[in-house]
């Protein structure tokens, strides 16, 4: 949680600082109510109420006193969450496009169309990288660079890049057929499963 903001310098600062303590007091509880109750993810939460209770130190002049205070407030929250909403929509939206973009890059795989064909895997493969190597790759296919312009981002010489991406493309390949291998896995023991289950039943008993 953020901290409440330090007042201003200013000999008026202290009678406003103990207006703002007093809201927060009275109204912390039921505003992380207000946005628990909007809001699915605890974290998501957390930061809407600090940044809306930075927004209440900000106005707090603007703010109306008595009863009027604590709707005043849940609107302020209301257009936090709703920014916070926006928010997440255009970073799934990017994270679509992050993966398209992905599965044009990963044609210069061996064999793409067996590492491309489920972006779930995609995203579950590149998950498992460091942040090192999913950095460099989300600069590639997502930011559009070339190794030029790769090596001033990360302050690195270009064949450094050149081996960097050499690597983590390997690595996010290896990912890939270890991910292939365990969904075949897993398939292979449906099929035997099933035709066990089909070789004990009564009417493949009756067959014989």
């Amino acid at each position: 949680m953020t901290a409440i903001p330090e007042p201003p310098s200013g000999t008026d600062s202290t009678p406003r600082t103990q207006r703002f303590e007093r809201c927060y007091r009275a109204l912390y509880a039921p505003v992380s109510a207000y946005v628990l109750r909007r809001v699915a993810s605890p974290e998501a939460a957390a930061e809407i109420v600090a940044e809306t209770f930075l927004t209440l130190w900000r106005r707090l002049d603007d703010a109306p006193t008595g009863d009027g205070m604590r709707p005043w407030t849940y609107g302020i929250a209301r257009h936090v969450i709703a920014n916070h909403l926006r928010g997440e929509r255009r970073r799934t939206a990017l994270t679509d496009r992050l993966v398209t973009d992905f599965a044009r890059v990963m044609q210069q795989l061996p064999d793409p169309a067996d590492s491309v064909t489920d972006r779930s895997h995609l995203r579950a493969a590149l998950a498992q990288l460091s942040e090192r190597d999913q950095e460099l790759l989300r600069l590639v296919a997502w930011e559009g660079l070339t190794n030029d312009e790769i090596a001033v981002v990360l302050d690195v010489r270009v064949a450094a890049v050149r081996l960097r991406l050499h690597r983590a493309r390997r690595r996010l390949a290896s990912a890939m057929d270890a991910m292939n291998d365990v969904k075949h896995t897993a398939a292979d023991g449906q099929v035997k499963e099933q035709r066990e289950h089909q070789r004990q039943s009564p009417v493949a008993e009756g067959t014989r």
